[in-house]
């Protein structure tokens, strides 16, 4: 529950702190964020506001039903859109068309941040769970990284779900909590954190403030 706003990881770079020790960062550009959409407990059973972020430059390629839907708000259309749930009081306070910019955020303050992990294509059990595989001596023949037994001979007589196994890895929504804001430049819309981000450069974030830490 909660304003956050949404951005673009730009990178990471190093910042020197009060007592000259290097901080890695991650470097965003977190909005300006505009308002869309005004959703009511009355009409749609909850209490949200949709955003959107990043200008599309060729409005030709936007379907009819977002430019509708954007023509509705008198805003540009935007390329990353999502929905916050929100209370009365930040629901009365925000209009639609207006912005929301990094400015929400301070120095010091602790921020949940929401991406879509870098895919790494086809990974066996070994790349993606960190299995040990088998020993590499004493009569294994080509069973080096295999994953082992992955059921049972009769009860229940199949590979039950959930089943740790070769697959698609990345490319899935990842949720990084509780990373310090270290600057906020209000007037680029740049929002320095603390560690890492899902995703590659150029990737949409959802940043939001701490669940489960407050500064």
């Amino acid at each position: 529950m909660g304003i956050g706003l949404l951005g673009k990881k730009l990178g990471m770079t190093q910042v020197f702190d009060e007592n000259g020790n290097i901080v890695p960062v991650t470097v965003i550009q977190a909005g300006p964020c505009f308002v869309i959409q005004k959703k009511t407990e009355k009409t749609d059973g909850y209490n949200a506001i949709q955003f959107g972020f990043d200008e599309i430059k060729k409005v030709k390629n936007v379907n009819k039903p977002m430019t509708g839907h954007f023509k509705k708000a008198n805003i540009t259309p935007l390329k990353f859109i999502k929905e916050f749930r929100v209370t009365e009081e930040e629901l009365e306070s925000n209009e639609i068309g207006s912005q929301i910019s990094v400015d929400i955020f301070q120095i010091g303050e602790y921020v949940d941040v929401t991406g879509i992990s870098k895919g790494k294509g086809f990974a066996g059990v070994v790349k993606r769970h960190g299995f040990k595989g088998s020993p590499a001596s004493r009569g294994t023949h080509e069973y080096f990284r295999h994953g082992g037994s992955i059921g049972q001979n009769m009860t229940s007589g199949r590979t039950m779900k959930g089943k740790k196994m070769p697959g698609h890895m990345g490319n899935e929504k990842v949720t990084v909590q509780n990373l310090k804001v270290v600057e906020v430049r209000g007037d680029t819309n740049i929002l320095m954190i603390r560690g890492a981000i899902p995703g590659p450069a150029n990737g949409y974030v959802v940043i939001k403030k701490a669940v489960k830490k407050s500064s």
